[in-house]
């Protein structure tokens, strides 16, 4: 486990163990919960879709392409809880590919047309 405190700064860094060049890693969405094995009932988003949903969330720039380093500060969500569990998916991406989930960013869903 991880002690923090509320509004405390936490920081993470995901790595990809490979020497290729070519490849980046994306954080596409990182959810919090206080069920380690239910990340959908009582959730709180932090990013998805590769979309900041938590004010504080922040990215950092790394010099190399397969470091994703970004931070979020420890909100009222736990404080209403005794442990906070935190899940992230990541895409790993071809650095130039243009059609790849990495390149596209924050992808919001797009709204449907009521009309018939």
């Amino acid at each position: 486990p991880y002690y923090i405190d509320l509004n405390q700064n936490l920081y993470l860094q995901a790595y990809l163990h490979s020497s290729d060049p070519n490849l980046v890693v994306f954080v596409d969405t990182c959810v919090a919960s206080p069920d380690p094995y239910d990340f959908s009932t009582v959730a709180y988003d932090i990013i998805r879709d590769g979309c900041a949903r938590d004010p504080s969330y922040t990215t950092f720039y790394s010099p190399q392409s397969h470091f994703a380093r970004f931070k979020f500060s420890a909100f009222e969500f736990l404080s209403r809880h005794p442990s906070v569990y935190l899940q992230c998916q990541l895409a790993v991406c071809r650095r130039w590919d243009r059609s790849s989930r990495c390149y596209r960013g924050c992808v919001s869903r797009a709204r449907r047309d009521t009309s018939s």
